[in-house]
């Protein structure tokens, strides 16, 4: 007589405690990473904003080069001024910008000439920041007079 085997079968999957430990320590890396990204996305928004406010203010001067030293006022479009062609003295003018700028989270950015946000004799430039609020350059709106290049006087 024969005598018969028998085998176990072959495990074919993971258990559910197994599953469960990888997801447990999925969970506490993100909980750990992505708290750090979403940190990173702010900062870089931020820097991206002040390189358009400090481009801006670029082209507002080169504006000014080309206008005897006046920058546009709201009677002039403001930052829309920026995006026409003009006669000044007799010659052409090209526009200096294709498309008015925006911030990193794709809003307008607020212009004002004369300033009266500070003693400054050129443009005020800000974006309303990460909330989007518009707080006239305070709170965390990124504005051209207290970013690292802005100049500022002293009384």
């Amino acid at each position: 007589m024969q005598r018969l085997h028998h085998r176990r079968p072959v495990r074919g999957g993971f258990t559910l405690l197994e599953i469960l430990i990888v997801l447990a320590i999925i969970g506490v890396i993100a909980a750990m990473v992505v708290p750090r990204l979403i940190g990173q996305q702010r900062s870089a928004n931020i820097r991206a904003t002040k390189a358009s406010i400090m481009g801006l203010k670029n082209a507002l001067d080169m504006y000014a080069v080309d206008h005897s030293g006046t920058y546009p006022t709201q009677q002039d479009g403001g930052i829309k001024a920026l995006l026409v062609s003009s006669i000044v003295e007799g010659r052409q003018v090209e526009p200096l910008l294709k498309a008015v700028p925006m911030d990193a989270w794709q809003r307008e950015l607020f212009y004002e000439y004369p300033n009266t946000r500070v003693q400054l004799d050129e443009p005020a430039v800000w974006s309303a920041g990460p909330n989007g609020q518009n707080e006239n350059g305070s709170g965390d709106d990124i504005n051209s007079w207290t970013t690292p290049s802005a100049t500022t006087t002293t009384n």
